[in-house]
């Protein structure tokens, strides 16, 4: 398996994992709720209220979970590109990094990638760059070495 390969795989069970805890989560409050609502006789639905919220923002963060999984759907392994693009391997000066989703430190095979955004700031900095670009981020000088 390819370094690349290993990379996409991480964030495919990063988000995974995401998804089936807010799926938990979910069905949770629902359970609450029900519960709630069966030992409520009288219309009292004070505790509901928070329940509500908290079902709605987490059914948000399911959601947006799913589109990651489906945005990481479109990473292409075995893609040689000049510049870099969704699923690129991009060596600094500095430090690596992974184009796909934003999670963050990735330990592997004794190196270090981070695994980045499109839309985040750097990504956006990263994104269709050439080698040899620099760039200025957090008061940092960057120059892209490799892409892979």
């Amino acid at each position: 398996m390819t370094t690349k390969q290993k990379l996409l795989q991480i964030c495919n069970n990063h988000v995974d994992k995401r998804i089936n805890d807010y799926k938990e989560e979910v069905n949770l409050i629902k359970e609450s709720i029900a519960s709630n609502d069966k030992g409520n006789s009288e219309g009292d639905d004070s505790g509901n209220g928070k329940l509500l919220n908290d079902l709605e923002k987490n059914m948000t963060y399911l959601n947006d979970a799913k589109k990651t999984k489906e945005y990481l759907s479109n990473i292409k392994t075995n893609i040689d590109s000049k510049e870099a693009v969704l699923g690129s391997i991009v060596k600094t000066n500095m430090m690596s990094f992974y184009i796909s989703t934003s999670i963050g430190k990735i330990e592997l095979d004794d190196a270090v990638f981070y695994a980045i955004s499109v839309n985040s700031p750097i990504g956006q900095l990263l994104i269709n760059k050439p080698i040899h670009t620099s760039f200025e981020f957090n008061q940092n000088k960057y120059t892209i070495t490799e892409i892979i």
